[in-house]
């Protein structure tokens, strides 16, 4: 019995530290909660920080992160490293820059897991989150306009690009399919303005390193 239970515990201790390498190795999320101010995320800065928090709760660190969002002078898809990015359980998300921006990336709902690991509500769930806020056009640069003052705005005012990370929407339509340019927020960038079209204020995080 004894040497039962050591075995069990040896087996434990390794499917532990198997698991923890590989919590170690994400280098993409969608953040599981947002600011809690809509789409007023402190601007870039404020955002990255969050994204970085996140990350170190869930219990990796030694990484720099960015948010995928672009602003009135910024493109998203500059701000994220090159490359390769996987999810919370080891799952590769894409190569680089290019595969990421094409129909060859692996971001769908089972994919675009929260830094904890678990899957993101999505259009069918209650409540729907499936709204990522990016600002951005499908190739990942800036839109005009839709960004939230630059991610600094939270009232009836301004609005976001956002995309689908479950891929889905209301119809076939390439942009009901996108995981970054989906459509804009409606009512302005209020919490409640992005919880009314599906959304909860979330973004997409990855390693820059």
């Amino acid at each position: 019995m004894r040497k039962l239970l050591l075995a069990t515990a040896a087996t434990l201790i390794a499917a532990s530290d198997a698991a923890y390498s590989q919590d170690a190795t994400m280098s993409f999320f969608v953040t599981s909660v947002g600011s809690g101010k809509g789409a007023d995320l402190g601007g870039l800065k404020g955002a990255d920080a969050h994204c970085a928090s996140l990350a170190e709760a869930a219990g990796v660190t030694g990484k720099s992160w960015a948010a995928y969002l672009s602003t009135s002078d910024t493109d998203a898809r500059d701000r994220i490293g090159k490359g390769p990015w996987v999810n919370a359980k080891g799952v590769k998300i894409a190569d680089d820059v290019a595969s990421l921006h094409s129909d060859a990336n692996g971001i769908t709902k089972q994919t675009a897991l929260n830094e904890k690991g678990e899957v993101v509500n999505g259009r069918g769930d209650t409540p729907n989150r499936h709204d990522i806020l990016t600002g951005s056009k499908p190739d990942g640069t800036k839109i005009a306009d839709q960004t939230c003052g630059d991610w600094t705005m939270s009232g009836a005012e301004g609005a976001a690009m956002m995309g689908h990370h479950d891929r889905t929407g209301l119809d076939d339509s390439a942009a009901a399919k996108s995981w970054n340019s989906s459509h804009a927020s409606r009512g302005g960038c209020s919490q409640e303005a992005l919880r009314g079209t599906g959304g909860d204020g979330l973004f997409y995080c990855f390693a820059t390193n």
